[in-house]
């Protein structure tokens, strides 16, 4: 008798992600998510912290997510997430051309650097042609550019200490009563470093659009959308998240989804 296989994508749909979602949106019978001490949602991180391990030892640091045809690009890449940043300076940029944009990285680093836009593409650059699987179940295919990551954080001098790279960006979701809820998210220098991993400044062979994430956005293509973060403003090397907002590596992961959302 053959068992049927449940993927993780089809559980995060069904249970965790798709609950959390519905958290969101305002639905009680969910409210056990927001609770960091409860058995529901230990469990789910546990099996969070166990889909990790297992993918790093079956999958290894350097496998590669899927790569498409150019003729498999049926249509354009559906923007996901904020598709309009409304602050002052981001507006000042793009109508601007983003020319005044500088790209800063700093934290554990031993020489904190910034890059304009036009000197990120100027650096050799990786394209690839890959599936975008957004959390609210849409996938879309399509031409990435830009440079890998990992060369350059190394322009930075990652320290030993550094353990996380968190983006930081422009785009908000919300208020606060300490101001606006800037977007933020995190991977793991394995992720950081991984050869799929980029910092996207071209998209379909064009400048990236804004609803797209302009000026640049990051590309973890074994993860699931919202760790892509978009409107990258600052990346920073920490060794741990417990100073970082909520303290869970992620805008939506201090709202309860999985911090490794990989797929």
């Amino acid at each position: 008798m053959s068992k049927r296989l449940i993927t993780r994508r089809n559980f995060l749909r069904g249970s965790g992600i798709v609950a959390a979602s519905t958290t969101l949106a305002g639905c009680d019978q969910f409210d056990f998510l927001r609770d960091r001490d409860g058995a529901a949602r230990n469990f789910l991180e546990g099996a969070n912290s166990l889909t990790y391990h297992a993918q790093r030892l079956l999958l290894g640091r350097d496998a590669l997510a899927r790569e498409y045809a150019e003729s498999e690009i049926r249509q354009g890449q559906r923007p996901n997430g904020s598709r309009n940043p409304s602050s002052s300076e981001y507006r000042t940029m793009a109508n601007g051309n983003f020319d005044s944009y500088r790209l800063e990285i700093g934290g554990l680093v031993e020489n904190p650097v910034s890059f304009s836009l036009n000197e990120l593409r100027n650096m050799p650059a990786r394209t690839q042609i890959t599936r975008h699987d957004c959390v609210e179940g849409w996938s879309c295919i399509a031409k990435w550019s830009g440079p890998q990551l990992g060369p350059v954080l190394d322009q930075a001098g990652v320290k030993p200490e550094a353990k996380y790279v968190v983006f930081r960006c422009y785009d908000s979701l919300g208020n606060s009563l300490s101001g606006p809820n800037f977007y933020y998210e995190s991977c793991d220098l394995i992720d950081a470093r991984h050869p799929q991993t980029i910092l996207a400044h071209t998209l379909n062979d064009n400048p990236l659009p804004v609803a797209n994430g302009a000026p640049l956005r990051v590309r973890i293509e074994r993860q699931l959308g919202y760790k892509m973060a978009k409107y990258i403003r600052r990346i920073e090397l920490v060794s741990d998240f417990s100073d970082i907002e909520g303290g869970h590596g992620g805008y939506w992961e201090d709202r309860g989804y999985e911090w490794f959302a990989g797929i």
